[in-house]
């Protein structure tokens, strides 16, 4: 882990040495060529929530036009933009990254009943989780580091999810602290956390979280150990630091010219902002990851649950449940939800994809608890096939990120109205007239 923050930091290094060699060119007298414009205007989804004006939907960072129709869309235009060891470690998974891969193609395996001459007029998309009210059953997931995809990337999706009506869940690992999130909106985020030895840590992190108006504590409970994850380390985002690969983050930086500029320049401070102490110190990538790395708790057990209880007043949500007894532990100490997730496919390979998990967890929780689905979904297709399967609402972590990198605050607008309209169309062919009715009969596996 400390070799990532070390990863990071070349990159911002090198960010500003691109800003010293335009420096020395410009009073040169030279002047280095424009890069590509970066976006074009589109149309808009069918949300009657228009987004920001301001032009979304191209990535020509090497004069490769990318048009963006569906949420998955910003995958590719978020290649374009970000530098690659950036780039793949969001996308990446753990070992051989079959699970990550499952999660988005067993969505494929399910098919929806297309019902027609049903009144689809009036549909409702609006739900309620955890006290706060939705416009559509979707949250933004905790995604680490989202700062270094965008110019203070959480402040923009939070601002985003607002004006969509959706919830955003800060990451522990966030770059923007969560009292400068909290002012950016007036709903205040869901925090995420986890299991560590440090408990002094944690309650100081619960109570900047609490007194930033955070209600709902996520508590992801499937990282007692960091999983595998190969990618980083064939891409150089984990490997041992050496000239070439010094080079290498150089030229990273140097050939992502926007990204540069509004990340390795204008997007500091490049710190884990819930990381620093009250005297401004101990948020370093470096100091971070070393920390983290003494600090997961491979000991931590269902009973350690009750002193998080006892420093959170608000909603727990535990998040990383795949098995039904683990759900049925869950229900049994008292949690207030719970999400299926697999981390996105970057802890464990080989286990189950979310949605196949999800009918069997929502069988064993029968009711008692929302259970929300996280990993895999790409449309609001997607979103439908999980309800149908018992799911409350969907988390999207990976899409959201890729239309932050791609598009800001406004590329996260459009991909949450593209999944709304998806969504409301799907919903309208399968006579389903609210999201609280979608049962399994709207589904079937193929």
């Amino acid at each position: 882990m400390a070799k990532a923050g070390r990863a990071v930091n070349g990159l911002a290094y090198g960010a500003g040495a691109i800003f010293r060699f335009r420096q020395a060119m410009a009073a040169s007298g030279l002047r280095p060529r424009p890069a590509n414009p970066m976006l074009r205007s589109m149309p808009m989804p069918m949300s009657g929530k228009a987004c920001p004006s301001r032009s979304i939907g191209r990535a020509a960072e090497r004069g490769h036009v990318i048009r963006v129709a569906a949420a998955a869309d910003y995958r590719a235009a978020a290649e374009r933009r970000l530098p690659p060891m950036l780039f793949h470690y969001v996308d990446g998974g753990s070992y051989a990254e079959r699970t990550a891969a499952a999660n988005i193609a067993d969505f494929g395996e399910i098919l929806i009943r297309q019902r027609v001459l049903a009144d689809a007029s009036k549909l409702t998309l609006g739900t309620r989780l955890f006290g706060r009210e939705m416009s559509m059953p979707l949250a933004l997931a905790p995604v680490g580091m989202a700062g270094m995809f965008a110019r203070r990337g959480e402040v923009q999706a939070a601002r985003a999810a607002a004006a969509e009506g959706v919830p955003f869940c800060l990451s522990t690992v966030a770059l923007c602290p969560v009292e400068e999130v909290a002012r950016a909106v007036t709903v205040p985020p869901w925090f995420q956390l986890y299991m560590l030895k440090d408990r002094g840590r944690m309650a100081a992190l619960l109570d900047r979280a609490a007194a930033c108006g955070a209600e709902t504590l996520f508590f992801t409970v499937d990282l007692s150990l960091p999983g595998a994850r190969y990618r980083d380390v064939r891409t150089g985002f984990a490997s041992p630091v050496s000239p070439m690969l010094h080079l290498r983050r150089l030229w990273e930086a140097a050939t992502h010219p926007h990204w540069a500029w509004h990340v390795g320049l204008r997007g500091r401070p490049h710190v884990f902002g819930n990381m620093v102490d009250a005297e401004g110190k101990g948020g370093s990538f470096a100091e971070v990851w070393a920390w983290a790395r003494e600090n997961f708790d491979p000991s931590a057990g269902w009973h350690d649950l009750a002193w998080v209880r006892d420093h959170w007043k608000g909603p727990i949500v535990l998040k990383g449940i795949l098995d039904p007894d683990d759900a049925r532990q869950a229900v049994a100490i008292g949690a207030d939800g719970l999400v299926v997730s697999n981390h996105g496919g970057r802890q464990l390979d080989d286990v189950s994809s979310t949605i196949r998990a999800l009918p069997a967890v929502a069988e064993a929780v029968a009711g008692r608890i929302p259970v929300l689905l996280d990993g895999g979904v790409r449309s609001g297709l997607d979103i439908l096939k999980a309800l149908a399967l018992g799911a409350s609402a969907c988390l999207v972590g990976r899409a959201w990120a890729f239309a932050l990198a791609a598009g800001g605050e406004a590329g996260v607008r459009h991909m949450i109205g593209l999944l709304r309209q998806e969504l409301t169309i799907a919903m309208a062919l399968s006579a389903c007239t609210d999201v609280a009715d979608a049962t399994p009969d709207l589904i079937r596996w193929r």
